[in-house]
């Protein structure tokens, strides 16, 4: 497997991982500059040489994964029989700088409605690392032409057109993922609010909409769905900064995803 192809896999599990590189070689070595390794949490890919060098790369990476703020590093190596190794000598009489990159498991957030907010809201987040799912029951804010605007996006986005039951998407959505209510229909809002607080796992949950709506919500949550107050504070309501009042779907949408970012960073602490 190739070291794109293994990072590729990560990136599906939804697991963390470390890119090694062999950043430089002076004298003789096992490999020569740009050869990589991919390290999970209990697999590896490629190779930069075997031997000491690869194992400490290993059990260095090993500890970067564990880490929330882990940054990218240089390892250096001497390869001769006068240094102290933890994984046996190498003798090749060169030395080697070998530079760590962290890969996070990156955000997820999944946006119910694709709607003018939604799709505004879409463009913004798709311009950075994460996996987005977009859902919506009505097939036509789905198409190819509307979602043409994504094509360049950074984002892996994975479209789910549920025109019956949408809270189903729910169970499938990743550990952690941030959910965003903002459908075209009221009922339909209540229903995913409803669902996603007996979703276990799920990240921060947003409800679009006024304090009218969110008065009629909760008291419905309560009483029909038989939630208690703690579990309900869960729905942030209304979404965005408090601060941005404009009702533009773009400024709307900004608002969301400035929010939505901090969530990001906090979560990242």
């Amino acid at each position: 497997m190739t070291w794109v192809a293994a990072v590729a896999r990560l990136r599906a599990r939804r697991e963390a991982g470390v890119l090694v590189t062999v950043a430089a070689v002076r004298g003789h070595a096992p490999r020569k500059a740009g050869a990589k390794l991919v390290v999970g949490p209990s697999e590896t890919w490629g190779s930069i040489g075997g031997g000491n060098i690869e194992a400490v790369a290993i059990d260095r990476a090993r500890e970067l994964i564990g880490k929330h703020d882990a940054e990218p590093e240089l390892m250096e190596f001497k390869l001769n029989d006068k240094v102290t190794n933890r994984h046996g000598v190498q003798c090749c009489g060169g030395a080697v700088t070998v530079l760590l990159e962290p890969l996070p498991v990156v955000p997820a957030v999944a946006v119910f409605g694709v709607g003018h907010v939604g799709l505004e809201l879409a463009r913004i987040l798709a311009r950075h690392h994460l996996d987005l799912h977009l859902i919506d029951t009505r097939p036509d804010m789905l198409t190819d032409e509307r979602l043409g605007v994504l094509a360049d996006a950074v984002a892996q986005i994975h479209v789910h057109h549920t025109p019956l039951l949408p809270e189903e998407v729910l169970e499938e959505l990743a550990p952690g993922t941030h959910v965003l209510i903002m459908t075209h229909d009221h009922a339909e809002d209540a229903a995913l609010a409803d669902a996603a607080l007996r979703t276990a796992g799920l990240g921060s949950i947003g409800l679009i909409g006024s304090a009218a709506k969110w008065t009629r919500f909760r008291h419905r949550l309560a009483t029909e769905g038989g939630h208690d107050a703690a579990a309900i504070d869960r729905i942030k309501t209304p979404i965005g900064l408090a601060e941005i009042t404009g009702k533009e779907p773009a400024t709307i949408a900004v608002s969301v995803a400035a929010d939505l970012l901090r969530t990001f960073e906090q979560d990242g602490r």
